[in-house]
C-alpha cells in the first residue's frame, strides 16, 4: 500500500487548540501570543510563571555521519517525543525553523516526514512566524551601516579590505556568493568587494540561538565584529550604533514557536542557525522552557554527531548550564552500506539497486563509522541509544547486524518505524532512551574555556575526527594569535567542515585514520561567542539544481499549497 504525500498527512491530521497543547506543559493561555490559528509565540515571561518542579530529562537526538539524503533525525525526534507521550511522559519537542533556501531547492522541506512530522507543514516550512526575516534584515542593517559608515568619513578607521560583514537572503542564489557593491557616482558608495550567504549562515541567527534572554541577545549583537582597522583593532556593531536598533527589529524573533506534531504533540521551532560554520542546533531559550515544563524534552542537533552533537556538548550546553541525559544516534541501513565504500549516494538520483539487496555484510563493512559515533557521545560522558531508522527497503538481517554491533559496543539499540507508524512505531526506542536518562549523568564538556585555540582544534580533531593531527595555514595561525590578543581566546571552537565524512574531506567514508585535518581559515563568530576554523571549501549561500523543488509548488484552484515534500 503506497502511503499517502507528507503534505496531505499533515492535511489529515486533527489539530488541538494551542491554548491545549500549550496547556499541557503548565503554560496559560494568557501567555501565548497566537500568529493565525496554528501557530503561536512563547514570551520569555514564561519562566517566571512556570512552577518550580523537577527539571526535565533532556535528550539529544543526533546521528551517524550522513549520506547527501539525510538519515532522518528530524523524523526521529518527533517520533521519539510522540512515543514518549504513549509512555505516559509528558514530552515536548525542540527543533529548528527551516530555511526556505533549501525548502525551494532540494529538500523541499524540513518538518519530519510521513506520521512523524510537525504540522501544520505548510506554516512550518513557508515564513513562519517571520523570524528568518527578521535575522535577515537585521543582519542587513548592520551591513548598510558599515558602508555608509566607511562612505561618511570612516571615523572608526576600518579598513575597507578586512570588512568582514556581508549580506543575507533565504534564498538559494549562486550568482550572489561574490558580488561588488557601490558601483556608479560617488553618491552611490564605494566599490567593495563583497558577496552574499544564506540567512541561516548569519552570526545574528547564531546569536538569536545561543542567547538566553533579550538583553543577554543585545550585549551579543553588540559584540559582533564586522571588521579590522589597519593595525588590527576588531570593529564592532555596538561602535557602529546600530546594535540597539537589530535588537528591536529581534525583539519578536527571540520568542520561541509553539506548534504540534501528527499526534498533537508540544513542538517548540526556534531558531536555524547553519550546521557548517555555525552550531546548528535550535535555541536555548526554547531548551529552557521545555526544560521547565515537561518530563522529558527531545531536541535536534546537526549533522552527525561529530559536528551538531559536539557542538551541542560544547558550545550550546557550555551556555545553556543543561545538562543532557542520553543521546540518540540515528543510523540506517543505507548510510553504513555508503561507509562501506562500495556505493555512492547522490542527492536527487535513485540508489544503486544493489545498495538496496539484502547484504548484512555491506553493513558492518560500513559499522566503523557508528562505532566511531557511539565513541564521540560517550567522550562527553553521555550515554548513547542507537536508533535503526527502518526502511521499506531494508531486511531483518542487516537491523540485526546493526543491533549486535552496537551491542557489542555496549549502546542500547532500538528499531524505530516512526515513519510509517507514528510514535507508536517509535516505542521500544522510548524505552531505551528512558532507560538510559536514568543511569547518572557524567556529562562533560571536551576541553575547559582556558585552553588555547589552536591545542582546542586538535583536541576535537584529533579525539572526535579521528586525525592524526592539524595543520595551520600561515593565515590561519596568524589569524588565532590576533583573536587571543583580542581577548577570544577563551571561546569554545566550531570547525567547519564537511558533514558527509568525519574528516575534511567527503570522500572518505566509514572512520578514517592517519589523515591531518587542514586549517586553511580562522574566523571570529565573537557575538554568537565561538571562533570557527574553516577546513576545505565550504559553501555559505547554496545554489539551485537542474529541477529545484520550486518548479513543482504551486497553489492549485482551491488557493491550497501543493508539491510542498
Amino acid at each position: 500500500m503506497t502511503m499517502p504525500s507528507d503534505l496531505d498527512i499533515s492535511r489529515s491530521t486533527t489539530l488541538k487548540p494551542l491554548e491545549e497543547i500549550a496547556g499541557e506543559l503548565g503554560i496559560g493561555a494568557h501567555l501565548l501570543e497566537p500568529y493565525g490559528r496554528q501557530v503561536a509565540k512563547i514570551p520569555l515571561e514564561v519562566l517566571a510563571e512556570l512552577p518550580e518542579r523537577p527539571r526535565a530529562k533532556y535528550v539529544v537526538v543526533t546521528a551517524i555521519t550522513p549520506t547527501p539524503l539525510g538519515e532522518g533525525k528530524t523524523t526521529t525526534t518527533v517520533g521519539l517525543g510522540m512515543a514518549l507521550r504513549h509512555l505516559g511522559q509528558r514530552s515536548a519537542i525542540a527543533i529548528r525553523q527551516p530555511s526556505m533556501g533549501p525548502t525551494f531547492g532540494i529538500k523541499g522541506g524540513a518538518a519530519g516526514g510521513g506520521y512523524s512530522q510537525v504540522v501544520p507543514m505548510e506554516s512550518l516550512n513557508l515564513h513562519l512566524t517571520g523570524d528568518m526575516h527578521a535575522v535577515t534584515a537585521a543582519h542587513n542593517l548592520l551591513a548598510a551601516v558599515v558602508d555608509n559608515h566607511l562612505h561618511k568619513g570612516n571615523k572608526l578607521g576600518l579598513d575597507p579590505h578586512r570588512v568582514t560583514w556581508r549580506r543575507v537572503l533565504d534564498v538559494n542564489d549562486r550568482d550572489l556568493r561574490n558580488v561588488i557593491t557601490g558601483l556608479g557616482t560617488r553618491a552611490d558608495g564605494q566599490p567593495r568587494q563583497s558577496g552574499f550567504d544564506i540567512t541561516a549562515a548569519s552570526e545574528v541567527m547564531a546569536v538569536l540561538a545561543l542567547s538566553t534572554s533579550l538583553h543577554d541577545m543585545r550585549a551579543r549583537l553588540g559584540r559582533i565584529v564586522v571588521g579590522y582597522t589597519r593595525s588590527g583593532s576588531p570593529v564592532t556593531a555596538e561602535e557602529l550604533g546600530v546594535a540597539g536598533a537589530m535588537t528591536v527589529i529581534m525583539r519578536e524573533a527571540i520568542k520561541p514557536n509553539l506548534m504540534q506534531t501528527t499526534e498533537n504533540t508540544p513542538v517548540l521551532v526556534h531558531a536555524g542557525p547553519f550546521g557548517n560554520i555555525a552550531h546548528g542546533n535550535s535555541s536555548i531559550v526554547a531548551d529552557q522552557i521545555a526544560t521547565r515544563a515537561a518530563d522529558v524534552v527531545v531536541t535536534e542537533a546537526g549533522f552527525g554527531a561529530d559536528m551538531g552533537a559536539e557542538r551541542f556538548f560544547n558550545i550550546k550546553c557550555r551556555n545553556s548550564g543543561l545538562v543532557p541525559d542520553a543521546a540518540v544516534l540515528v543510523a540506517t541501513v543505507r548510510a553504513l552500506k555508503a561507509h562501506s565504500g562500495r556505493y555512492k549516494v547522490v542527492a536527487g538520483k535513485p540508489l544503486p539497486e544493489r545498495l538496496l539487496a539484502e547484504n548484512p555484510e555491506d553493513v558492518l563493512a560500513g559499522a566503523a563509522n557508528l562505532r566511531k559515533q557511539i565513541e564521540n557521545i560517550r567522550l562527553h560522558g553521555v550515554s548513547p541509544v542507537v536508533a535503526i531508522n527502518a526502511f521499506p527497503t531494508d531486511h531483518p538481517s542487516e537491523h540485526q547486524a546493526i543491533r549486535e554491533f552496537a551491542e557489542a559496543e555496549g549502546a542500547k539499540v532500538a528499531v524505530s518505524n516512526h515513519f510509517g507508524e507514528g510514535g507508536k512505531g517509535a516505542l521500544d526506542l522510548a524505552e531505551a532512551v528512558l532507560e538510559a536518562a536514568e543511569e547518572p549523568s557524567r556529562f562533560r564538556p571536551l576541553y575547559p574555556d582556558e585552553m588555547d585555540l589552536r591545542t582546542k582544534i586538535e583536541t576535537v580533531a584529533t579525539r572526535v575526527y579521528g586525525a592524526a593531527g592539524v595543520s595551520f595555514q600561515p593565515a590561519a595561525a596568524r589569524a588565532i594569535a590576533d583573536y587571543e590578543a583580542c581577548g577570544f581566546g577563551r571561546l569554545p571552537v566550531c570547525i567547519a567542515k564537511t558533514h558527509l565524512s568525519l574528516s575534511s574531506d567527503p570522500a572518505l567514508v566509514g572512520a578514517p585514520t592517519g589523515w591531518t585535518l587542514p586549517v586553511r581559515e580562522v574566523r571570529a563568530s565573537a557575538g554568537a561567542g565561538f571562533v570557527y576554523p574553516i577546513c576545505g571549501d565550504m559553501r555559505t549561500m547554496p545554489g539551485l539544481g537542474s529541477s529545484p523543488a520550486a518548479e513543482h509548488i504551486d497553489i492549485d484552484a482551491h488557493g491550497q499549497v501543493v508539491g510542498l515534500s
